[in-house]
């Protein structure tokens, strides 16, 4: 076990709980999910909206749990290892509190934005990694649940701490960002996402600007200087006394895009970084990762961390699984490319996805094929704003387009014929007629809204593609 970042009595006392178990017990981190716990870490009780932590205490103790946080009213089992609490959720932010207290000399960064959070925090953690320890979370943890645990896991000697913060309601930002206090705030940018529960976009752009609520005294935010909304946002980040920092092409950005030279595998940068000129290469293509890129050497700066390490750092960024991941098959007809955007999908995200795919080279692919799913929770504006990609495929010179879900088929029935794959009500009802229809010579991209269930799709292209590969 690695060195452990709490005892049980540091945990009682964080969380006002009790424990018949030894004070000076070690426990390496905690864990929300007993499937996923490592010996040594200890598991937290979580109430959700369909399952109770509680029902998997004992599962979580068996894998090598260090202890379970559970409430008062758990029944009576190891309690060497059991600490009671009254309220586990509770204790959660109670622990999430008490970890970033004990981290006063680390610098907090806060990332939250329409599009763009979690490959913002991955380029953060890797662009501040050769200036010190960073702390971050491995996975979309920015919940009411992720962003306490993410906190509770901190290692108390780490330099920097990066913390992405998500919503879809008014009034989710505000308490987590008064658990992390960053000094640095990004708002990536505002967007027309979440439609369905807001009444506008300049409502979205309030609930992002939330996350100024926590900022240190002193802090800065950071904001896109080319959104709409960047006024709105810079008046609500004054009210809390920031420093307002703004990134972008436009003229009056502090961190200002001077140039850009876009291909299929990165971009070549070159950039003002609060009046330092840095030229630098992005491993990830596509303008919207070029323009997130500022936010984070800006943070960087700010940081009081090496710029000239950081911006090289960037060169060795790759995308995600889920999120613009790629992979190329060598098969006997010919290679297949297969980009992985599956785990999620709103206008933005899907007209920048659409315009990166766009940048692949005939040379290297014949043709450019958009797989598509509905982009869930944007309310009556759902068919309009499905219809208008028509434009954003156009542009980007996609050759054809497979669509599925009902909102999707408004883009299908808006593209002229040519450009028509097929259409299918679901994902799993598109599956076996797509895997037949692409082959060698495409680039194919999958995208959709986790709940329209693209995932599979992009596992069925693999596997036909790999069952066919030079290799195999």
């Amino acid at each position: 076990m690695s060195d452990p970042l709490w005892n049980l009595k540091e945990i009682c006392d964080a969380t006002r709980g009790n424990c018949a178990g030894g004070g000076d017990v070690p426990v390496a981190g905690f864990s929300i999910d007993s499937r996923s716990i490592e010996p040594g870490e200890g598991f937290i009780a979580i109430r959700g909206p369909n399952r109770d932590g509680h029902d998997y205490v004992n599962a979580a103790l068996e894998a090598g749990a260090a202890c379970a946080v559970v409430n008062l009213a758990f029944p009576a089992g190891d309690e060497n290892r059991l600490v009671r609490v009254a309220d586990s959720f509770g204790a959660l932010n109670d622990l999430g509190r008490a970890a970033r207290a004990r981290n006063g000399d680390a610098v907090i960064i806060a990332v939250t934005g329409s599009v763009g959070k979690t490959g913002t925090k991955e380029a953060l953690r890797l662009a501040l990694a050769p200036s010190g320890a960073v702390h971050a979370s491995s996975k979309s943890y920015n919940n009411q649940w992720g962003v306490p645990l993410t906190l509770a896991n901190m290692p108390a000697s780490v330099a920097y701490g990066v913390f992405e913060i998500g919503m879809n309601h008014a009034g989710e930002i505000d308490p987590l960002t008064r658990l992390v206090r960053p000094h640095v705030a990004i708002v990536t940018t505002v967007a027309p996402v979440h439609l369905g529960f807001f009444r506008s976009v300049e409502e979205i752009a309030d609930a992002k600007a939330e996350i100024f609520n926590g900022l240190e005294p002193g802090g800065t935010a950071v904001i896109n200087r080319d959104n709409p909304h960047f006024e709105r946002l810079a008046r609500q980040a004054r009210a809390h006394g920031a420093r307002i920092v703004g990134f972008g092409g436009a003229e009056g950005a502090d961190v200002r895009l001077l140039s850009a030279e876009f291909s299929s595998d990165g971009s070549k940068v070159t950039a003002d970084i609060l009046g330092e000129t840095v030229a630098y290469r992005l491993g990830t293509p596509g303008a919207h990762h070029v323009q997130n890129s500022l936010a984070v050497l800006a943070a960087v700066k700010l940081a009081g961390a090496d710029l000239e390490r950081a911006a090289e750092a960037l060169g060795t960024l790759h995308a995600q699984a889920g999120r613009g991941a790629r992979m190329l098959l060598e098969t006997k007809g010919g290679k297949v490319g297969i980009v992985d955007e599956s785990y999620n999908a709103n206008p933005a995200s899907m007209r920048a996805a659409l315009a990166t795919l766009g940048l692949v080279p005939r040379e290297a692919f014949a043709r450019r094929v958009a797989v598509l799913g509905d982009m869930l929770e944007l309310g009556p504006e759902g068919p309009r704003l499905h219809a208008e990609l028509a434009e954003a495929v156009d542009e980007a010179g996609i050759d054809v387009v497979f669509a599925c879900g009902e909102l999707m088929k408004s883009l299908f029935e808006a593209l002229p014929a040519s450009r028509r794959g097929a259409y299918a009500k679901s994902a799993e009802e598109l599956q076996a007629g797509l895997v037949e229809a692409v082959g060698p010579g495409d680039i194919i991209m999958v995208k959709g809204s986790l709940g329209s269930r693209m995932a599979p799709l992009v596992e069925a292209l693999k596997r036909r593609f790999e069952a066919e590969s030079v290799s195999a």
